[in-house]
């Protein structure tokens, strides 16, 4: 398909939709209001290089942007949105539509989305909207803003360990008999085609473990042989690198274990870390996690709004990340990215998962922004006690390299070594000294051995301390209070678009369906704020209101 720019350029509203529109909608909706307050939006030229120069002419570029941000508005499918854009007046409004149109096939929707994947254009559905914000004079440099996360369940079946070897090379099998029938036809097995000719479900398993184990090694072994057939000499090298083929032998290489007995089942706790691990072949990139009491295959998403006063609360930026990543590896990312798109904040809030020594620096030292969020409490045993003797009761002399306690013994050893957060320190005290000490037993409990103390180098202790001190005042509070906001954001998401579950299988595409939720999310926010439409108040249960006034 391409782009003819001259057939896409008029933007202008027909006459005749304007009289039926607003016959049929005196007061206007959504897609009629943002039309006549903020325009078309989105431009042709805005994804130009998306199509080709010579070739079919393709639909509006904008109208399909515009079209894919709409249908997260309403939680539309493709053939709905498809459908919307034929029967609904106010939408050919929106679109500068002639009522005769007889709009276009739904599968375009996924092909202009598959465009924005390929051509790494996803951020284009957001940025546009943020323009508008910012000419508008809703979104502002050097504003306040918050950051949070949320679970994404994947589009595919969520599957044990023996439903996804199962799955696997069933899914192995079809791929090859997709691209090579009769290939495969004489190599494969007769018996196979009942074996893996169905779904492999729990409810078709057996349930005894001596029986599943024997399930488990039978798939294994069937696995197995498939994988040096794609191998062959005069095999067509692209059976090989068939997306199901590769899943298949990552699967294989984690799940089973050669021994010399032959190939064996894993047991689970000699299984790869969940982040390497396939969990689903029909979503590769989904990975099994847990938070707390819940349990997902698939991703986190994490969401940066505004939160000034006086302006809409935009989402500006949108991550979608493996679900088994800590928050805090994407903290700088996330400044970083508001840096570049122009709108750093100047106070970032956050909760305790994304903040740490390292990004709390390097927040302010390399972007100017202030993190602000509670750090993680003091780990060590003693501060769990009443009166135990924590690392902040140790003064340090960083150029001797020494860590004094408080009852004046100097400590002996001086180590640095690193770890996955950053190099650390330990301070050792000599035994003679701990044993003998009055306060030994708020101290330390290592019989025979004195105390150790681990700290950060000097910069980021201080910082650290400084942060665990500050958190405990009402100033930190005060400020903090705002970022319980976010979770507005979350409820919204999931209420309007369903935004925990994934549409599409695959970690960029259901990108893109972040991308899009947040800008149907922004146009519903400032039409509220267009029409006055105050903030609603958190939710508070009849029960929780009669404590809170007693």
């Amino acid at each position: 398909m391409s782009l003819h720019s001259s057939a896409h350029s008029d933007t202008a509203i027909p006459e005749e939709t304007i009289r039926v529109a607003r016959a049929a909608f005196p007061t206007g909706t959504l897609c009629m209001r943002l039309r006549d307050a903020l325009g078309p939006i989105f431009t042709d030229e805005q994804f130009a290089d998306l199509f080709a120069v010579r070739g079919r002419p393709a639909e509006a570029p904008w109208r399909l942007a515009l079209i894919t941000v709409l249908h997260y508005v309403e939680n539309l499918s493709d053939r709905q949105a498809a459908d919307a854009v034929r029967g609904h007046s106010d939408w050919k409004y929106a679109l500068g539509l002639e009522l005769t149109d007889a709009g276009f096939d739904y599968s375009l929707l996924s092909a202009f989305r598959e465009r924005l994947v390929v051509h790494h254009a996803e951020q284009r559905l957001l940025d546009a909207i943020l323009g508008v914000g910012t000419q508008q004079g809703w979104i502002k440099a050097r504003g306040n803003q918050r950051t949070d996360s949320t679970h994404i369940v994947t589009a595919a079946r969520a599957l044990n360990r023996l439903e996804c070897v199962g799955e696997t090379l069933r899914a192995a099998l079809n791929a090859l008999a997709t691209h090579a029938p009769e290939w495969l036809g004489t190599r494969m097995p007769p018996e196979w085609v009942d074996r893996y000719g169905h779904h492999i479900e729990e409810y078709r398993l057996p349930k005894g473990e001596a029986e599943r184990q024997a399930r488990a090694t039978q798939i294994g072994e069937d696995g197995q042989a498939v994988l040096p057939w794609v191998e062959e000499p005069n095999t067509l090298p692209e059976l090989g690198a068939l997306p199901a083929i590769q899943n298949l032998r990552h699967v294989w290489e984690h799940q089973y274990a050669c021994a010399t007995e032959g190939l064996q089942w894993r047991k689970a706790d000699d299984l790869a870390p969940v982040g390497q691990r396939i969990d689903t072949p029909y979503d590769p990139d989904a990975h099994y996690s847990t938070k707390r009491t819940t349990s997902w295959v698939g991703y986190k998403v994490h969401l940066t709004e505004t939160c000034d006063e006086h302006t809409p609360h935009l989402i500006v930026h949108v991550l979608t990340t493996p679900s088994a990543e800590r928050d805090i590896q994407r903290t700088l990312e996330i400044e970083e990215a508001l840096t570049q798109q122009g709108i750093p904040p100047a106070e970032h809030l956050v909760d305790a998962g994304y903040t740490g020594a390292k990004e709390l620096l390097e927040s302010q030292s390399r972007f100017g922004i202030e993190l602000v969020g509670p750090v993680q409490a003091d780990g060590q045993g003693q501060a769990k006690e009443v009166d135990g003797i924590t690392t902040r009761d140790f003064v340090i002399d960083w150029e001797a390299k020494q860590a004094r306690c408080p009852q004046g013994k100097v400590s002996t050893q001086w180590c640095e070594h690193g770890r996955a957060g950053g190099p650390m320190i330990a301070s050792k005290f000599a035994p003679k000294d701990c044993r003998a000490c009055p306060v030994r037993e708020h101290c330390t409990k290592m019989h025979g051995r004195g105390r150790t103390i681990t700290v950060y180098p000097q910069e980021k202790h201080a910082c650290l301390q400084a942060a665990r001190q500050r958190q405990t005042t009402a100033e930190f509070q005060r400020q903090y209070a705002q970022r319980s906001g976010i979770e507005g954001a979350y409820a919204q998401g999931i209420r309007v678009a369903d935004l925990r579950h994934a549409r599409y299988y695959g970690a960029k595409k259901v990108q893109v369906q972040h991308l899009a939720t947040a800008a149907a999310l922004d146009l519903l926010r400032m039409d509220a704020w267009l029409q006055g439409i105050p903030l609603a108040q958190t939710r508070i249960s009849p029960l929780a209101r009669f404590k809170k006034a007693a």
